[in-house]
């Protein structure tokens, strides 16, 4: 049980400091343009991540929890491990390469090149839309 509630204080804590850089870096440019003052822009951004929440549902969650390293790998040591490091060593170190879900690292290493990618294309078509 102690290790549950250190678990648990351990988790919350990871998630305020986490939630405090994101927060910082979504609201970053509302506010140093001046277009939202700080107020608003932490309003707007908590209300769309609430909405994210409300329409998307726990895909990513599930993903993380699933599809990254297998789910029979995971235990109290490997989320100690994954608040400390990251849940892939973490898997890697408590049996071996095989707790590794291969196809669904691939799916989220082709989300983290393709999104800043897809972004970037998007901005160029608008910006040529508009000039």
């Amino acid at each position: 049980m102690t290790l549950l509630i250190i678990l648990i204080a351990v988790a919350l804590l990871f998630d305020f400091l986490n939630g405090l850089h994101d927060a910082a870096n979504s609201i970053a440019t509302t506010v140093s343009t001046r277009v939202l003052s700080p107020k608003y822009a932490v309003a707007w951004a908590a209300f769309f991540n609430f909405i994210a929440f409300a329409v998307f549902g726990l895909h990513v969650a599930t993903t993380v929890v699933t599809r990254i390293v297998s789910p029979s790998v995971i235990s109290d040591q490997v989320i100690f491990g994954a608040k400390m490091g990251g849940l892939v060593g973490a898997g890697i170190c408590k049996t071996s390469f095989e707790a590794v879900v291969v196809k669904g690292l691939a799916k989220t290493f082709g989300a983290i090149v393709l999104s800043p990618a897809t972004g970037f294309f998007l901005s160029l078509l608008l910006v040529l839309f508009v000039s």
